[in-house]
């Protein structure tokens, strides 16, 4: 049957590239295409947040390249990765760069595209479902619901140079989107709050991280916008994490079904029970 779904499928033809999404985590959460690109590609040159399981189902004999960036330690940069790409490609081979989440998204996967364009080697963008979507739903809350939000904002906490992002509008997206999806946020959650609540959001408003989302190591800490600095202190939590602040983290306490998986009790109106609600971990 797996051979059959692939069989209308492209093949990851030799000289060329295809950037993939892996995903946040959960290796069935790879596209079919992705797998298929796996299977085939003689080289993959893979970030540091691809689960190790999605590696698995390289084919035999397959190099596998490690090109992660994690802040504060010692990394490829960027124009190196890209060029790579370029070098692999031209000696003939069926290149697969592997990326978490989706190439598109806050992934650098059009820098590296537009290399290839610059060198005039041929390519596939393969999408894969981003973290702040699919690792959200991991953790039992949506982007959006019906009757609390019609909109999402996604931003990333920090910009090329490490810190909070001069180009953001922090009051527009305060005071604009209901709900904020924020990615590489939880080191400087102290001053994006602190932005937050001066463009008018409540300190009462209700946020949460998602570590390690959608791999048997997620946690999740549920916290206020006024309490997040310190909630993310006193947990101990590390990134990578996917932040959302917004009405849907309260819908968490009816839809955390990994967490009825394992006995938790899901309630049938989660607003009813919000007054008073305090941090918590999972």
């Amino acid at each position: 049957m797996i051979d059959s779904a692939f069989s209308h499928l492209p093949a990851l033809e030799p000289g060329s590239v295809w950037l993939v999404g892996a995903g946040p985590g959960d290796p069935g959460l790879l596209t079919l295409l992705a797998a298929k690109g796996l299977a085939e590609a003689d080289v993959i040159v893979h970030d540091a947040l691809v689960n190790e399981e999605c590696l698995k189902l390289a084919r035999t004999g397959a190099e596998l390249e490690y090109a992660g960036k994690r802040g504060g330690k010692p990394s490829a940069k960027q124009r190196d990765i890209s060029l790579r790409l370029v070098e692999l490609a031209r000696a003939g081979k069926r290149v697969l760069r592997l990326k978490g989440g989706d190439p598109f998204v806050f992934g650098r996967g059009g820098e590296e595209a537009l290399t290839l364009v610059e060198h005039d080697i041929p390519f596939r963008i393969v999408p894969g479902i981003t973290a702040g979507i699919g690792g959200l739903a991991y953790a039992g809350i949506p982007v959006t619901h019906r009757e609390i939000n019609h909109a999402v904002t996604f931003l990333t906490g920090h910009d090329s140079s490490g810190i909070v992002p001069d180009a953001v509008n922090w009051e527009a997206i305060g005071k604009g989107s209901p709900v904020i999806v924020m990615y590489m946020a939880m080191k400087h959650i102290a001053q994006i709050s602190t932005n937050l609540i001066a463009s008018g959001r409540s300190a009462s408003e209700p946020v949460a991280f998602v570590c390690n989302a959608a791999t048997g190591d997620q946690q999740v800490l549920e916290t206020t916008l006024g309490q997040a600095p310190e909630a993310v202190a006193a947990s101990g939590l590390e990134p990578p994490a996917i932040v959302v602040v917004g009405e849907v983290v309260r819908l968490r306490a009816s839809l955390d079904w990994l967490g009825a998986l394992g006995g938790r009790r899901l309630q049938p109106d989660p607003f009813r029970h919000a007054n008073g609600r305090g941090k918590e971990t999972a």
